[in-house]
């Protein structure tokens, strides 16, 4: 048997393969175990595995599938979601504890190698206490004859899901802490899972977690509804251990190698190659901003400050398979991301990491809200927002919306001099050419043009002249007589 949560507050149950005794579970069962976590020293979760789990590479540990005819609800009638669980081993290998809650009472999932097909290797001996290290939940997206995988959960405390037609991309964390600085950055642990029967005929599901890290412990609430957007309406409750200076609130991850704004050193068949194109931005004075992503050529950190923000996510605009190329990755169908903060959220900023990647294999891009004030060691805060899996989230769908950013050298001899081209779709601009206002915090802009665009749309150009400086910050968007017609594009040029 495992070592128990919280020295035997919480027990971790016999997993014998007859049944389990159920513990008695409501909606403050979890908020008091991360209470509790917190006023105790940290722990880390176990993760003493056999060789043949703990050394096992990426293709043996892909060898341990669960079987699809064991998977969680299956056989219940009128209910749409089933859970299937990943083996520990290769880089997963701490003990998670997943639950299964019906009414107020909840047991310990048992773990058994007959939920697993090792073949072609030979089914390992494990005893019940090896435990999981993760799950997905499946439900019929795209279809009522299919069982679509929807959503994972897997190590650390990382998970993402899809909405219809969609394809995994970028993920979302429990909590990001030194997410891009210079020391060590901490990976709080989702420890423990509790996964609620759900109802015949209901469309969400509830799934309860319990965090835990040196510095910080939390319990977090989803509640999952599966949809041409999958929404996740998530309450977060964190207990640090310590003052957390840098913690980042609702933390986003994906990758973006090169687009036509940044092709520096880019030799590749492709147009494009990325998960999340942009930071899309939803301020508290119902500003919208979209800030392209970059490349760059040594860690960049943006902060965006805000009060009361309305939201903010990472966006995966390109929708074409002519904006890829690329018949196997499908970067046209990956998801884009967005946080909807259901209360005040009050003042901070919404913070942006940038870190060179010579490849697409390397998540290198991580969005989050940092909040003005530290979180106090000791003390409780609650972060409720809604998190929205997309392909076509426009937030103010009025506004004539950045579609493309390019970038290359002037033509003429000064080549250190820069053309900015931006394309702008949709919205309610007129038949007429609208205003473009151009600004540069360093450096010098010439020459700014709107013209219509072939196809619709508007098509902003100017030039910028550095003038030796080594970054600056741009900024445009598209008016008449001063109000907006377009959202406001952002960006940092880097030399």
């Amino acid at each position: 048997m495992a070592a128990p949560l919280l020295g035997g507050w919480w027990p971790t149950l016999a997993a014998a393969a007859e049944g389990v005794t159920p513990t008695r579970f409501d909606a403050e069962t979890v908020v008091q175990l991360g209470r509790a976590l917190a006023a105790s020293a940290y722990a880390p979760p176990d993760t003493t595995l056999p060789a043949a789990l703990g050394g096992a590479n990426y293709d043996q540990y892909r060898d341990f599938r669960y079987r699809p005819d064991k998977a969680l609800w299956r056989d219940l009638p009128g209910v749409d979601f089933q859970a299937q669980f990943f083996h520990r081993g290769f880089l997963f290998k701490p003990r998670i504890e997943i639950h299964v809650v019906e009414g107020d009472q909840a047991r310990e999932l048992p773990f058994s190698t007959s939920l697993f097909d090792y073949s072609p290797n030979p089914t390992p001996a494990l005893d019940d206490s090896t435990g999981f290290a993760g799950f997905r939940l499946h439900a019929p997206l795209n279809s009522r004859e299919y069982f679509d995988e929807l959503c994972v959960f897997l190590g650390a405390s990382y998970f993402r899901a899809v909405g219809k037609g969609l394809a995994y991309g970028l993920s979302a964390r429990g909590l990001a802490l030194g997410s891009g600085d210079p020391g060590p950055e901490e990976f709080p642990v989702f420890r423990a899972f509790w996964l609620h029967r759900p109802e015949a005929g209901s469309t969400t599901i509830t799934i309860d977690a319990l965090l835990d890290g040196p510095s910080v412990a939390g319990a977090y609430r989803f509640r999952i509804q599966p949809g041409e957007d999958t929404v996740f309406d998530i309450d977060a409750r964190l207990f640090p251990r310590v003052d957390l200076a840098h913690g980042g609130i609702a933390p986003l991850t994906s990758m973006y190698q090169f687009d036509a704004s940044d092709r520096t050193g880019i030799d590749d068949y492709r147009p494009s190659v990325h998960d999340s194109d942009g930071l899309g931005l939803l301020t508290g004075t119902d500003e919208q901003v979209w800030r392209p992503l970059h490349n760059p050529s040594s860690i960049q950190h943006s902060g965006f400050q805000d009060r009361t923000p309305r939201g903010f996510g990472l966006m995966q605009r390109k929708r074409g398979f002519g904006d890829f190329e690329d018949a196997e990755a499908g970067y046209e169908k990956r998801p884009s991301a967005w946080i909807e903060p259901l209360d005040d959220w009050g003042a901070g900023e919404v913070h942006l990491v940038e870190i060179p990647t010579a490849d697409e294999y390397q998540d290198n891009i991580v969005a989050f809200w940092r909040p003005a004030d530290a979180l106090k060691a000791g003390s409780e805060s609650r972060w409720r927002y809604r998190l929205h899996w997309t392909a076509t989230k426009l937030w103010k769908p009025a506004l004539a919306h950045v579609a493309a950013t390019r970038i290359g050298a002037r033509p003429g001899e000064d080549r250190s001099i820069r053309l900015v081209v931006i394309d702008f779709e949709g919205g309610n601009t007129g038949s007429d050419a609208p205003q473009i206002e151009v600004a540069a915090n360093t450096g010098r802009i010439a020459n700014p043009v709107v013209h219509a665009r072939p196809g619709g749309g508007w098509r902003v150009g100017f030039e910028f002249a550095p003038d030796g400086r080594t970054s600056s910050e741009l900024r445009a968007r598209l008016h008449r007589g001063g109000a907006a017609v377009s959202e406001t594009w952002v960006y940092r040029w880097s030399a």
